[in-house]
């Protein structure tokens, strides 16, 4: 097994735009989609992900990843999955996790809201919302910030709301 040195790769600041095509490159799955469909499942994974250099997700490249998988799994709680070859797979209709089921007159029970909480539940309910989830793991914790005036003087201004200049421009 080889070991590689670890460089210092600076962070890209930038906001990410979608390309549908690019997009389905990497999904194929969701080839059939229409290019409505697909922006307006980035547009959604935008709210969820903040697309701005104020992100917690500061560099560009690892949001662009992020924000496609998430845009994956919208397209596929809403739309589910169309590869234009005729291979449809249609969106599901329970979110959650399924936990009770019967075959006689056929019945199905869900939960929203178990161990994980709701949240977890919505991004678990798909594949791509699980790598999403975690992926995501290291932006879920809090983030500690010294006593304002304690700041070093070229402390990292990036962050909104702090009690320094700079903002979050990119």
């Amino acid at each position: 097994m080889a070991v590689v040195p670890c460089t210092s790769t600076p962070i890209v600041l930038g906001i990410v735009t979608f390309d549908p095509a690019a997009f389905v490159v990497l999904y194929p799955e969701f080839t059939g989609l229409t290019n409505g469909q697909m922006n307006q499942a980035f547009a959604l994974a935008q709210v969820v992900l903040n697309n701005t250099c104020c992100s917690r997700v500061r560099d560009a490249n690892t949001r662009d990843t992020l924000l496609q998988m998430l845009t994956a799994h919208i397209c596929f709680l809403l739309y589910g999955t169309n590869d234009g070859a005729g291979n449809v797979t249609p969106a599901p209709g329970i979110i959650g996790h399924i936990d009770t089921a019967t075959e006689g007159s056929v019945s199905v029970g869900a939960s929203f809201g178990g161990d994980g909480g709701p949240t977890q539940d919505w991004y678990t309910s798909s594949k791509y919302g699980a790598m999403y989830w975690v992926m995501t793991s290291q932006y879920r914790t809090a983030l500690y910030l010294p006593a304002a005036g304690s700041y070093p003087p070229n402390f990292p201004s990036g962050y909104p709301g702090l009690p320094f200049g700079g903002g979050c421009g990119c």
